[in-house]
């Protein structure tokens, strides 16, 4: 606020000057007058305007206060009833809440702005007057200032839906069910709209209270326009489109939590929503002639329908707890892992209308389940699939329905670990053909299921091949394959990593057989070295035992 002298009629002969030409015009009068006592250089803090750098300096004047001690404690009061509270996630944050009611002073709703609600006051000679609406009188002029911006937006929970009238919108929508906020504007507004809702509603203006963090960049430090390390949205919708923005940043982080931007993660999305989409059109492709039917349900078809019954269970558990982030990390494990690396494989071996039913209900349900993280995509996809509403924002929410938790779908679980086993097996050993005997009626049962996952082949005279065994159900299962043309590429590796061990080992025996650096380095240190000691020396009695 410019603050020059001319601003006061009553200033005399210092009328007319800057503050600064004033404040030496001062100084000199004092000094005639022998009225000052002493000048003394003072090193303290000066205010600057951010935008125009300009000294800011106090200025008294009349403002407008809201008195807060009836308020603040009118709040608490409620914020300790169970029925009537506001109920905040994560909860710590209600003590911010009640830290700030507590030691509220009375609150300046003055603003010196040309936008905003307008103070409604006016003057006329030394009359104040304040109402809804101007005095019938001349002379009257109203108060320049307007409402601060906190003092308006604490109105909104209510003053949007028709407030003071009892509107059908205000019976419907009030209290709100969740206000979603940042940390650092609790006392601004959070705690504003409750005060003002209890006042004038006589009841909260929200049943909870959905804390966020705050969007840093890479190396975590606040986006400022002064760092200039803010992110353009659009430049980022761009490059991979609004969805992959949406779902990163709103399961990247705990209620709470502060979430940095790393475009690494929203790439990542990008290829999550690829997955999803590549998986939906092989559906498409896949489900001419579609009968829908449950009839004769598969081990695969029990099995995901009871994963997806499991994943619909955590998923709305989570949703009810605002736990975005744990939602998002099971629906990503549940379509990434379970749909489309193993279900939408199993479904090639017999493609009929119940494994075709199947896997349109799965998907519609991951669609529907996805929709509030991914938007665009999902209506997209929902809208080409068979039997569904004209639009995913109508279709039902997915629910957990016991029935369809099959207790056999456990065999696939332990199944799947083992054609895993395996198939690491293959890979560290170069495994091109291979031949697996098993006795175990489940697997016998399923050897549709284990031939086509695990590339197994009749052998002939397997029985005097290489083998390597596994578990499953207390049985053994053995894996034969031909390891002759990797012979001699195993034993240069063995060799190699011989050597490595042996030198390993030796500069370590070195280090603990020296007594001063055993008794000077840090404990931890050298208990750690002695226990690398040891589990080299097991490791290099296996290799020793594989060349012989």
């Amino acid at each position: 606020m410019n603050q020059d002298a001319t601003m006061n009629e009553n200033a005399g002969k210092y009328q007319g000057l800057n503050r600064f030409e004033c404040r030496e015009k001062l100084l000199e009068e004092l000094k005639e007058k022998d009225l000052l006592i002493k000048e003394e250089k003072i090193i303290h803090s000066v205010g600057h305007s951010e935008r125009s750098d300009a000294i800011v300096e106090p200025y008294l004047s009349k403002q407008w206060f809201v008195k807060m001690d009836v308020l603040a404690q009118n709040a608490l009061k409620n914020q300790k009833d169970k029925d009537r509270k506001v109920n905040f996630y994560p909860e710590r944050f209600e003590k911010t809440l009640n830290h700030w009611l507590e030691i509220s002073h009375d609150w300046c709703i003055s603003r010196q702005l040309w936008w905003g609600h307008r103070i409604p006051a006016w003057y006329k000679d030394d009359k104040i007057y304040v109402g809804l609406e101007s005095p019938k009188e001349e002379g009257w002029i109203q108060d320049p200032d307007t409402l601060d911006t906190w003092f308006s937006s604490a109105l909104w929970p209510f003053s949007t839906l028709g407030w003071p009238d009892n509107t059908e919108l205000y019976q419907r929508y009030y209290p709100n069910d969740v206000l979603i906020a940042g940390f650092d504007i609790i006392f601004f507004w959070v705690s504003r709209m409750i005060f003002q809702g209890l006042e004038f509603t006589k009841t909260k203006p929200f049943k909870n209270c959905l804390i966020h963090g705050l969007v840093r960049d890479n190396i975590g430090r606040k986006m400022s326009k002064s760092l200039g390390n803010g992110v353009d949205p659009m430049d980022e919708i761009e490059k991979y489109g609004a969805d992959s923005l949406r779902f990163f940043l709103t399961t990247s982080s705990a209620p709470g939590m502060d979430v940095k931007y790393e475009p690494e993660k929203v790439k990542s999305t990008w290829n999550f929503i690829n997955k999803l989409w590549n998986a939906s059109r092989f559906v498409l492709l896949n489900i001419e002639g579609y009968n829908e039917t449950y009839e004769n349900l598969k081990l695969q078809d029990k099995w995901i329908l009871t994963r997806l019954n499991e994943t619909v269970k955590e998923v709305t558990e989570n949703m009810e707890k605002y736990e975005f982030n744990l939602v998002g990390a099971t629906l990503y494990n549940f379509i990434w892992n379970d749909f489309c690396d193993w279900y939408i494989e199993l479904s090639k071996l017999n493609m009929n209308d119940t494994s075709k039913t199947v896997l349109v209900h799965v998907l519609k349900s991951i669609l529907i389940m996805m929709h509030p993280f991914m938007p665009y995509v999902t209506e997209e996809i929902y809208t080409k699939l068979p039997n569904t509403e004209e639009s995913i924002m109508l279709s039902k929410y997915p629910e957990y329905n016991q029935k369809e938790i099959f207790k056999e779908s456990s065999d696939l679980e332990e199944i799947i670990d083992l054609i895993k086993k395996i198939r690491k097996a293959r890979l560290e050993n170069n495994i091109k053909e291979n031949y697996i005997e098993y006795k175990n009626e489940v697997l016998i049962n399923n050897k549709e299921i284990i031939d086509k996952m695990t590339k197994n082949v009749n052998i002939n005279n397997y029985k005097s091949l290489d083998t390597l065994k596994f578990n499953f159900k207390g049985e053994i299962v053995t894996l034969y394959y031909d390891n002759s043309s990797n012979e001699t590429a195993e034993i240069e590796r063995l060799y190699k990593e011989k050597e490595r061990l042996e030198n390993s080992i030796l500069r370590r025996e070195k280090l603990l057989n020296n007594e001063n650096y055993v008794n000077k380095a840090p404990k931890e240190i050298v208990e750690t070295e002695r226990k690398m000691l040891e589990k080299e020396k097991q490791e290099l009695e296996i290799i020793i035992q594989k060349l012989k």
